[in-house]
């Protein structure tokens, strides 16, 4: 296991061990109150007397890349860790009901620890997405109890992610869910999902109803994925109040380090997470760097991170801390920056407008008809790269293939003569008269180097409907697109481009036209679609833009 833990130190860019004498105990059983055992084992390093422990929850097993990758290397580093697979996974009892049982398990097993004899006082948390969402969960009853916390691209809820923009995220929805049920079937399951099943899934979103998706992907009913297909209505009793926990954020007093990635799914709900402590009198650290969902990169960061975080906190030497609580990747310009707090104070708001005959420019457009498409659900847009939880799709890609289809309205600025940057939240007001009262609005932000190239910086989509987005005397509706918020140099001799369509599948599911339920429509009705920009009718992007240093 040396060879390993020396393998991940080097490709995770890890801070040079303490020891490398680890004691591994497999298999303990933690009691839950209904009687249910969660499995989990501990790693702890023999040499240091007095070890903190650091608490990983898991749906996706206990061994393997976690165990070698990251629970052995925190080990090795002077930290006890027990990693405990989730409720129905990885050898633990019981059913697992994702996001449903997690603030229960995760405080019955603090229970447990802290009358364990290798327990020594100071218990942190760790972990990505699932692992950090189960941090969550716990952290508002947990109180001081936690002396840490690290989540990483992750949120204190799920629910919006699976709705954005109002819309549902196909893509990642059910290839987790398909890799879910492939685990639950065994390893041979699992190799078998890996190798065939990704494919099987893909092409199983195209099927209508979406409500047997599942079953296409599968091979089986999966019950979870049927419940977020109904359970779309904010508030729903579905998740609220045990599977989303934003509302009692302002509650954790432990001290958190948030770390994401630009091109991470979780972005935006991990800032409103940030925004609830900071108004709560709290002082929570934030790393955003340029990663995807499941970016090696970014997970070493993390770790580093934590390390950092952790022993501070332990011994309560804020020496260890930057002097500055937030840190930003600022791709384009490839470099970090500290900041006092998100979004960083003294930016300027400046709007790009969509002009006549494909043009972008901050001055307000001339007097012009709108610019026309026809978006087709039997064909639909497909998207390409952007926040992800596939990483090997996600982030920049060459747009050239998505903006030559007639689907997909492209206004492109000019060369810039200085370097332009946008730190912070974009959004869109798009002005949009449709033959369909149901239909969506995809806004995607590029940037356009020297050669052509086109690569995404950010975006959003919109679903929109009538209650939401009444339409004027004109039938014009203001169609307002929360995108991902970014930090980003354009460099001089760069152009800004713009594009405006009605989907990015199968990243959002297909908007029918019909405004029947998501999971039962089986009709597709195209919708012609006019996006205005005149001087009553104006559509643009704003961003928040800074003086390049």
């Amino acid at each position: 296991m040396s060879l390993l833990s020396r393998v991940a130190e080097r490709v995770l860019g890890l801070p040079p061990a303490v020891t490398r004498d680890v004691e591994v105990r497999r298999g303990l059983r933690v009691p839950m109150p209904d009687g249910v055992e969660l499995a989990a084992d501990l790693y702890r390093p023999r040499r240091v007397p007095n070890a903190p422990t650091i608490l990983i929850r898991t749906p996706y097993g206990r061994g393997g890349l976690l165990g070698a990758g990251v629970c052995r290397p925190f080990a090795e580093r002077g930290f006890q860790v027990l990693v405990q697979a989730c409720r129905g996974t990885g050898g633990s009892g019981g059913r697992f009901d994702p996001f449903g049982d997690e603030r229960v398990d995760g405080l019955a097993t603090l229970d447990w620890i802290e009358k364990q004899p290798w327990f020594h006082g100071g218990l942190l948390t760790f972990g990505p997405s699932y692992l950090g969402y189960v941090q969550w969960a716990m952290a508002a009853d947990a109180r001081d109890r936690i002396t840490a916390m690290v989540p990483v691209v992750t949120a204190s809820q799920f629910r919006d992610q699976t709705y954005l923009g109002d819309s549902y995220t196909l893509r990642g929805t059910l290839n987790w869910a398909a890799m879910m049920t492939a685990r639950e079937g065994g390893p041979l399951r699992l190799l078998w999902h890996r190798v065939y099943g990704r494919r099987r899934a893909m092409a199983a979103m195209t099927h209508l109803p979406l409500s047997e998706a599942d079953v296409r992907a599968t091979g089986q009913p999966v019950e979870w994925f049927r419940r977020w297909l109904e359970s779309d209505a904010p508030g729903h009793p579905y998740w609220v109040p045990e599977r989303d926990h934003r509302a009692r954020v302002r509650e954790v007093v432990a001290p958190v380090h948030l770390v994401g990635g630009w091109h991470d799914l979780f972005l935006c709900s991990q800032l409103e997470d940030y925004a609830a402590l900071r108004e709560a009198g709290r002082e929570p650290y934030l790393t955003i760097g340029p990663w995807t969902h499941s970016d090696r990169a970014g997970l070493g960061a993390a770790m580093s991170e934590a390390l950092s975080w952790f022993r501070a906190h332990v011994a309560g030497d804020r020496r260890a801390l930057r002097e500055h609580p937030v840190r930003l990747y600022v791709q384009g310009a490839e470099e970090w920056r500290d900041h006092p707090e998100w979004p960083p104070p003294g930016a300027v708001r400046q709007t790009w407008w969509l002009q006549p005959g494909g043009g972008l420019a901050p001055s307000s457009p001339a007097d012009s008809p709108p610019s026309r498409f026809r978006y087709d659900p039997s064909d639909p847009t497909p998207g390409v790269g952007g926040p992800l939880l596939d990483g090997k799709a996600a982030g920049p890609r060459d747009n050239a293939a998505v903006e030559a289809r007639p689907d997909v309205l492209v206004f492109t600025g000019p060369a810039l003569r200085e370097p332009l940057e946008v730190i912070g939240p974009v959004t869109a007001r798009i002005a949009l008269r449709s033959t369909r009262e149901h239909t969506d609005v995809f806004v995607r932000v590029c940037d356009v180097d020297p050669a052509g190239r086109s690569l995404n910086v950010c975006d959003g989509l919109q679903r929109v409907t009538p209650e939401r987005f009444p339409a004027d005397g004109d039938g014009v509706r203001s169609v307002t697109v929360r995108l991902w918020p970014t930090a980003y140099r354009f460099r001089a001799g760069h152009r800004l481009r713009v594009q405006v369509s009605s989907g990015s599948f199968p990243r959002f599911a297909r908007n029918p036209g019909t405004g029947e339920p998501l999971g039962a429509a089986v009709r597709l009705l195209p919708a012609d679609q006019e996006i205005f920009h005149d001087p009553i009718h104006r559509s643009g992007v704003t961003f928040p833009t800074f003086r390049t240093p």
